[in-house]
């Protein structure tokens, strides 16, 4: 049990009603979860306003409340405390409930629209390859050194975070890689965590359905950068013109990393193939797993965030040359018959480009390059003419398909999608809704040599429609259609 007074430690109060001295048992913002003596944190989310609910919380036996606004009718008993922002409240009070465990590990934040998990997950790959025990907060899954729990989302709330970070101070965890949001940042999730470093990868046309403008995403994401300590390193995408934006408030130690401008970690690429980079960083050359120019500057970002955090940088070299890639990034297969299927995560028109680019830049142009593709529903409608657009450009043939349609007819996203395509590459296209069959045809249209690139779900293992998830997996999918073939 915790006293309200110690966890409400550095949150500013506007009005204080009841005592702060009571012990609490745990703090929750979902109403349904509180039991007795339990703190309801009553936030103003985008769907529904936790103030509706602190009636009914208080009936489950919550001792206290904290929100913005106080209730006109008052419970005896009942400790009300008015702030003026309840979720950046909340990501202090969790800090404190669990002990400020962000102080207790090297915590580095990975920023940006594309590249966040592969950077992250690697980070983890890489310190634990050097003999450390180390945790991950990721799209992909949560890591506390060797246990593995789900991810339900990109940066999870600041209650899960502090309970997950506060167990990896539980198994003596030195080093944290987490993934940080554009929600996350806006949600104040991150907020009470104290972080050695932080790094940011690019930035392009994403979650245009949550922040209004490109401008307010860029700033959201900036604001990561502002709150980092003196004590802290930012290291930034020297290529991205985004990149020195997040820079430009920070108290932190600033570094850079690119491929084509001046930079503290500098890379060429001296040879690319399907599999993998044969890299010059810095001085040194070294022969990575991993493929296509996107990669490159995730490894110049593990470089230089490993040697920040202390490692040698031979010792960085030879680990970087072991690692393997990240599950649905840029994840391929070769079937008997040498058909090469590609998954990769690549949701957004810059992930895409840089993907359908990768593989051109490779591949000798006598195989054909078909490309199974759609968008998210209830999510940005303009980028889905753009992911029309690039698709048919750079590819042989294209199937446009279903995503995620959540909420949304499949028909109605891919025509939104159809409305990118140029009339000159009509004929590359073909819309098939069910994905499953998408991927089917896309097996039966290869021949020996061709290309399959399923894009848009990567890692995830489900399709939700209409509200329902549903067991999906490209790879596993494509895996045993090219496997039917061969027969």
């Amino acid at each position: 049990m915790n006293a309200l007074k110690d966890i409400l430690y550095k949150v500013t109060l506007d009005t204080v009603v009841g005592s702060t001295n009571a012990f609490v048992r745990n703090i929750h913002f979902n109403s349904r979860k509180i039991a007795i003596n339990d703190v309801f944190v009553a936030i103003k989310g985008s769907v529904t306003d936790g103030h509706q609910y602190i009636n009914s919380a208080i009936q489950q036996g919550a001792i206290a409340v904290v929100c913005q606004q106080i209730p006109h009718n008052t419970k005896t008993g009942i400790t009300y405390v008015q702030v003026d922002d309840s979720s950046r409240a909340l990501a202090i009070m969790a800090a404190n409930f669990y002990g400020n465990p962000s102080e207790n590990l090297k915590l580095v934040g990975v920023t940006g629209t594309n590249g966040k998990t592969t950077i992250a997950s690697l980070l983890y790959q890489l310190f634990k390859k050097a003999g450390y025990k180390v945790g991950l907060l990721s799209t992909v899954k949560i890591m506390v050194d060797n246990t593995e729990f789900p991810a339900t989302h990109t940066t999870p709330d600041s209650l899960t975070i502090n309970e997950y970070l506060k167990k990896m101070n539980d198994e003596g965890v030195a080093f944290c890689f987490m993934e940080v949001s554009s929600h996350g940042i806006h949600q104040n999730r991150t907020l009470g965590l104290k972080f050695e470093g932080g790094i940011f990868t690019n930035l392009s046309h994403d979650h245009l359905d949550y922040h209004s403008t490109f401008a307010e995403y860029r700033d959201v994401k900036k604001r990561f950068f502002d709150e980092l300590p003196k004590s802290a390193f930012a290291l930034t995408n020297g290529d991205d013109k985004n990149g020195s934006v997040m820079l430009q408030n920070t108290k932190a130690k600033q570094y850079t990393y690119a491929l084509k401008s001046f930079a503290d970690y500098k890379a060429h690429i001296l040879e690319s193939q399907f599999s993998g980079l044969l890299l010059k960083i810095n001085d040194s050359e070294v022969w990575v797993r991993l493929i296509g120019v996107f990669n490159a500057y995730n490894i110049l970002a593990i470089f230089g965030t490993a040697e920040l955090l202390g490692l040698e940088k031979e010792e960085v070299l030879r680990l970087i040359s072991n690692l393997e890639s990240v599950d649905g990034r840029f994840q391929f297969l070769i079937s008997d018959e040498k058909i090469k299927a590609i998954v990769d995560y690549a949701h957004t028109p810059d992930a895409l480009q840089n993907v359908l680019e990768t593989i051109n830049d490779i591949r000798t142009k006598n195989e054909k390059l078909i490309t199974v593709v759609g968008c998210g529903g209830d999510r940005d409608v303009t980028k889905r003419p753009k992911m029309g657009h690039i698709a048919s450009a750079l590819s042989t043939k294209v199937i446009f398909t279903s995503d995620n349609p959540r909420g949304e007819e499949p028909g109605t996203i891919i025509e939104d999608i159809e409305k990118g395509v140029e009339p000159q590459n009509f004929k590359k296209t073909m819309s098939i809704a069910d994905r499953k069959q998408a991927i089917k045809t896309a097996c039966q249209l290869a021949n020996p040599n061709d290309i399959i690139l399923i894009a848009g779900k990567g890692h995830e293992t489900y399709q939700e429609l209409k509200g329902e998830r549903h067991d999906f997996d490209d790879f596993k999918i494509v895996k045993a259609f090219l496997k039917q073939l061969q027969k």
